[in-house]
């Protein structure tokens, strides 16, 4: 059903769909069976929304990303979004172009996504978290409220990331120019878990398995199943001794 003060300039939607009054969608946008469109949502031209996926009010899909003659990096995107199967999209969420988010995955309230970003299936992207430009997140992975992810980041397959956590990419902090070889985010591997509040400086490895605790700002490699706190991270222990 689609409400009448809605605005739908795209013939390609399934069946069983529900847009609501005051939704935007624009043309060469594809719609899947059985969505829910809330009201206020806006969905840009080169979107493809999978089956029963669910978009709440005032989020906005396909936003273009610009900057303002402020960015020392160069803006790069395609004009194409891909949201699969049974995804929840939060309330004022906004997903930039040359996104693409696998199955079963939630994206909360007013979570930020930009352009470049690739992100598995049955995922949580919390409330009010904000993923950068050219991030990699695996399957089966939740990054808690308010964290914040980088640009070029590489995070594994279930992988646990508590609330408020932040990361780096930049230790150029004089010259203020951008150069895709040195501007790296942490790369964190499969099965690990990071605390509330962690700080992951730039190009730090955090290893299969291992866990940083809270409040921890990790400045350099962590290897596999090892405990790290503190400021600066130490290591506390490995964990293959616990088992």
């Amino acid at each position: 059903m689609i409400n009448e003060d809605a605005r739908v300039d795209t013939a390609q939607i399934g069946s069983n769909v529900e847009i609501a009054e005051f939704a935007v969608i624009r043309s060469d946008v594809e719609i899947g069976d059985n969505c829910v469109i809330h009201p206020h949502v806006v969905i840009e031209s080169g979107s493809v929304i999978k089956d029963n996926v669910e978009v709440f009010p005032g989020a906005y899909i396909g936003k273009e990303p610009k900057g303002a003659g402020a960015t020392a990096r160069p803006i790069k995107f395609n004009k194409k979004v891909l949201i699969n199967s049974n995804c929840s999209i939060g309330p004022h969420a906004v997903i930039f172009y040359d996104v693409e988010i696998g199955d079963n995955t939630l994206i909360g309230d007013g979570a930020s996504i930009r352009e470049q970003v690739r992100i598995g299936s049955h995922c949580i992207i919390s409330r009010y978290v904000t993923i950068n430009y050219n991030s990699k997140i695996g399957n089966n992975t939740k990054i808690m409220d308010m964290s914040h992810i980088t640009g070029n980041v590489v995070i594994g397959d279930n992988v646990f990331m508590s609330i408020m956590v932040s990361s780096a990419n930049d230790n150029i902090l004089v010259e203020r120019i951008y150069d895709e070889k040195l501007i790296l985010g942490p790369m964190i591997e499969d099965d690990a878990s990071i605390g509330a509040s962690a700080v992951l400086l730039p190009g730090v490895k955090i290893g299969k398995g291992a866990f940083v605790g809270a409040g921890a700002v990790v400045t350099k490699d962590v290897h596999s199943h090892t405990l790290v706190m503190g400021i600066p991270a130490k290591v506390i222990r490995n964990l293959d001794q616990d088992a």
